[in-house]
């Protein structure tokens, strides 16, 4: 909520994140610890000395970070300078595992908050202290470079593995180790091998559980993942990492929330056929409402959880760069101030329908002349960027890189940024193809029915009520398969005249994908989830014998959808 406050400079917000600031900054005692002072006495196995649990601190440093980067409160460097005292005189006998594991598996957020705070004060002990945090966080170095971590189900907790990834990069900071950047891009890489799907995201039924696409993802993945992604972009500049986050937020996010963000899912399937009240194979099951959208289904945390995806997102469009420039890296309308060359101070406003469409404009506005380079990513994905300037083509560039524009600029100058988009195809899970263009994947359209469900089984834990979406249409429907050079004739592309400001929806989905399928009749339903996915290809396939027209839109505007399709020969 802070940083959605604060962005939006809401004065009722802001308000109503103010008590829990002034309380946080307020509770700190003399031996330099903050927070709640008292031991919880709630569930049985729990009534131990946790009230001092490191865990729940990382959280809290991480919003005092967000609200002196608004505020410049000095109360803030004053509260975490003796906090951190503290933890370095307590660690040693205390260690990060010494109440509960979640710390030791996400031990990257406080190290991360120490570095950031070194930078400010340039207090030596700070690095000392991030010597020992490191030590005791979970060796993600070792376990990407060197073990089955990533390829054996079960290994790890899902979200401690999205908030861990980015430990080896924080650290990097201060020892600047080409194995830590090995060691990111190589879990990166065996994550998405082993475990990875079409929206972005991973299997993670609580723990890692393979790439079938009826296993679920979690919500607060997809979240703290876009942190972690974010964060390692801001140390990097690296385009992988940008790509990567543009995939789950307008992917995976979207589609796991509802319009008005008071309902969510706790899981998501990247086949999901009925999102309804069913014990299904996942590692983990809470009373089978994972796929219902609802306030505390399935587990309340991502109710917590879920709202820090677009406001930090929205927070890491911009970068500053070591040459006194400015980057755009990630692509959304949003309007910017900053410091830019000696300190002069500037404005972009970015005029887009990225991720849908293809053109994004940047208006300058400056007090006077001023020369710093403009840096803008190129994605992967596209084959080559035009950019212009004040209408005139400035340069054609190849993706996966970063373009500089070194110039002096004046108040009034337009860069476009033209990134075309054409359809491409990735495979996954026993051959399956999803359908992509830029960095959206499209997915079957099926009806959706919305039924809600009073809960009168278990109202306290899983909530009054919660929402069940149920099918209206077939879903068993395999694609055709075409060679790439024939994907931009066999899906007809076609586009809304006139885009919502809300287009995660079926009714607002800004385009469709025309193309055509062939059911396939044994492909049914197993425990309210797609059955088996049949294996792409093979000889004598069994489908229907006529072909059908169907509809592919952006899978975050779907809450029921096929993305990763079985494939047959004509």
């Amino acid at each position: 909520m802070l940083p959605l406050a604060y962005i939006l400079e809401d004065k009722e917000l802001i308000g109503k994140t103010t008590p829990w600031i002034e309380w946080a900054i307020n509770s700190q005692q003399p031996d330099g610890y903050f927070g709640p002072s008292k031991d919880y006495k709630g569930e049985p196995g729990l009534q131990r000395d946790n009230s001092r649990d490191w865990w729940p601190k990382m959280v809290m440093l991480k919003i005092l970070k967000q609200y002196y980067s608004a505020t410049n409160d000095q109360k803030v460097i004053k509260l975490m300078t003796n906090y951190f005292k503290y933890q370095l005189k307590e660690l040693p006998a205390k260690p990060l595992d010494h109440w509960t594991y979640w710390a030791k598996f996400r031990g990257g957020d406080n190290l991360m908050v120490v570095y950031w705070l070194y930078n400010i004060t340039g207090d030596k002990f700070l690095l000392d202290l991030g010597e020992l945090i490191h030590k005791q966080t979970f060796d993600y170095t070792n376990a990407f470079l060197n073990t089955d971590l990533l390829s054996k189900q079960g290994s790890i907790h899902c979200v401690n593995l999205a908030q861990g990834m980015k430990e080896p990069l924080i650290y990097f900071q201060h020892h600047a180790e080409q194995r830590y950047l090995d060691a990111t891009k190589k879990g990166f890489s065996d994550l998405k091998k082993f475990n990875g799907m079409a929206h972005g995201l991973y299997g993670g039924d609580e723990a890692l559980h393979g790439n079938n696409p009826t296993q679920g993802s979690e919500l607060c993945s997809a979240v703290e993942m876009m942190f972690t992604l974010e964060s390692s972009l801001a140390i990097t500049g690296d385009v992988s990492f940008a790509d990567r986050l543009e995939k789950i937020a307008f992917n995976a996010l979207p589609s796991q929330t509802t319009d008005d963000y008071m309902a969510r899912q706790y899981f998501q399937q990247a086949n999901q056929v009925m999102a309804t009240r069913q014990v299904r194979n996942f590692g983990d099951n809470h009373g089978g409402t994972d796929l219902c959208y609802g306030l505390l289904s399935g587990y309340p945390c991502c109710t917590s959880n879920m709202h820090q995806g677009w406001p930090k997102f929205t927070q890491n469009l911009w970068y500053a760069t070591t040459d006194k420039g400015l980057a755009a890296l990630v692509y959304s309308p949003n309007e910017v101030k900053a410091y830019v060359g000696e300190g002069t101070q500037v404005s972009f406003k970015e005029e887009t329908n990225y991720p849908f469409e293809e053109s994004v404009k940047f208006t300058l506005t400056a007090e006077k002349k001023v020369s710093f380079p403009f840096h803008m990513r190129i994605p992967e994905w596209c084959k080559e960027g035009i950019i212009t300037i004040n209408g005139k083509e400035f340069q054609k560039a190849k993706g996966n890189q970063i373009v500089k524009i070194n110039r002096t600029w004046i108040s009034g100058d337009v860069v476009e940024l033209a990134l075309p988009m054409h359809i491409f195809k990735n495979q996954w899970y026993e051959n399956s193809v999803s359908v992509e263009r830029g960095p959206i994947t499209y997915a079957l359209k099926i009806g959706e029915e919305f039924k809600q469900v009073v809960n009168e089984k278990d109202p306290i834990e899983y909530g009054s009520s919660y929402t069940e979406v149920h099918p209206t249409t077939p879903w068993n429907y395999a694609l055709i398969d075409v060679s790439d050079d024939k994907l931009q004739t066999h899906y007809q592309l076609e586009k809304r005249e006139n885009f919502s400001l809300f287009p995660w929806n079926q009714a607002n989905a800004p385009l469709l994908l025309k193309t055509k399928g062939k059911k396939h009749p044994s492909w049914k339903l197993y425990n309210e989830s797609t059955g088996q996915l049949p294996y792409s290809l093979i000889y004598n396939m069994e489908t229907a014998p006529e072909t059908e027209d169907i509809i592919l839109i952006p899978y975050g505007c779907t809450k029921l959808r096929i993305s990763q399709f079985p494939i047959v020969r004509k």
